[in-house]
């Protein structure tokens, strides 16, 4: 095979499946995992891909923002243990941060009936908690985004700054300990950036698939996470490295 064939074979094996492993892309095209990395190097300069930890995403998966009730079923028992996890970390009368995350749906099903305040972005976290009667729930309002069915720009943006919590709790696409924290849309990203800054205490809750990824937006860096909160999947490698970076990390059990 030459060169420019392996190119165009690996940038279609991207795109077709999202994303793929050095190892698989070895096998498939009949060369060796550094002779791929090379490739993928030199085909993440051109914009053809984007790198990932152990191998690439495609650049539209990595751009693109997932409508939700795809993102709901993406990884569900990993994001309902960690949901489940970061529950642990409520105590009543706290006042929360909720992001438009299909993890934190998990978590506003899960978080049982105790004196909160709950604010969120997010529309299906908001109708998750209005059966909860001690719940007090604070919608940011803002443009509606029918792809996540949450409220983002300009006045959920501004709207955030006239508050304060304990605790926020936030996803995203990519977890990367040099890149750090990223979503594939800028207007989530700023919501997500809002929050951050109005919590004393910062949760990540990111499945093993969103390590080493590098999404379109840069949410904050991992110095500015308190907590991540993971399932024991994934590259031990890159959990030690995110660890370096600072983060208290918990495996969801």
């Amino acid at each position: 095979m030459l060169v420019a064939e392996r190119y165009a074979k690996i940038i279609q094996l991207v795109n077709d499946r999202g994303s793929i492993r050095v190892s698989e892309l070895s096998e498939l095209c009949g060369v060796t995992e550094e002779t791929i990395r090379r490739d993928l190097d030199r085909l993440e300069h051109a914009g053809k891909l984007q790198r990932s930890h152990g191998g690439a995403v495609s650049v539209k998966d990595a751009q693109t923002e997932v409508p939700y009730f795809e993102r709901e079923i993406m990884n569900a028992a990993e994001k309902k243990r960690i949901a489940q996890e970061a529950v642990q970390r409520i105590e009543p009368y706290d006042k929360i941060a909720l992001d438009a995350s299909s993890t934190a749906f998990y978590m506003a099903a899960a978080i049982p009936d105790i004196p909160l305040t709950v604010l969120t972005n997010s529309i299906k976290v908001a109708l998750e908690l209005a059966g909860k009667e001690k719940i007090e729930v604070i919608s940011t309002g803002g443009i509606l985004s029918s792809r996540s069915l949450s409220y983002q720009g300009p006045l959920a943006e501004s709207n955030l700054e006239h508050f304060h919590v304990d605790k926020a709790f936030i996803s995203g696409k990519g977890v990367h300990p040099d890149y750090g924290i990223s979503e594939s849309n800028e207007l989530q990203a700023s919501v997500k950036r809002k929050m951050i800054g109005i919590a004393d205490e910062v949760f990540l809750l990111a499945d093993y698939s969103k390590f080493g990824v590098r999404a379109f937006s840069l949410i904050a860096s991992c110095e500015q996470v308190h907590h991540l909160i993971t399932d024991g999947r994934g590259d031990s490698e890159m959990r030690r490295r995110l660890e370096d970076c600072g983060l208290k990390m918990t495996i969801s059990k």
